[in-house]
């Protein structure tokens, strides 16, 4: 009983309003992201590395107004969230299209690198949302 009652907590924690929030920022923030991303990798041909990067750059300044005001509602110092969040991002897109890459390299063996790439490129969007919340949530807006 009493591991139910602690489970119960946590999922609550962790799924209550600031998770819908988060997502309706998310799809804002992924939207915006995800055009730079693609119109730079596929329109302009900018390395994956860097369209996945610059995506993220711009990305992460607008994610960081809306879920600190918006989202996480934090009114604490926003040089301390700020560099905990910047730390959060680094390490969230590096993970996530690290394992993002190689996973669908393996995977899509017999593809081009175009589309080897782009999945990639999905993957890690889907990879880096899950991280980032719970970086956001439970450390860099804490």
């Amino acid at each position: 009983m009493h591991i139910q009652r602690k489970t119960g907590r946590m999922f609550k924690r962790l799924f209550n309003h600031t998770m819908f929030r988060f997502l309706v920022v998310g799809v804002v923030n992924t939207v915006f992201g995800m055009t730079i991303m693609f119109v730079l990798y596929n329109v302009f041909h900018v390395s994956y590395w860097w369209s996945s990067a610059a995506n993220y750059f711009f990305g992460s300044i607008l994610s960081f107004v809306l879920n600190k005001w918006y989202t996480f509602r934090h009114h604490g110092d926003t040089w301390k969230s700020g560099l905990r969040f910047t730390l959060n991002i680094v390490v969230c897109y590096l993970l996530a299209y690290g394992i993002a890459k190689p996973l669908m390299l393996w995977i899509l063996s017999g593809q081009s690198i175009q589309v080897q790439e782009n999945a990639a490129m999905l993957v890690g969007v889907v990879l880096f949302t899950a991280l980032n919340y719970a970086g956001q949530r439970f450390f860099a807006f804490k």
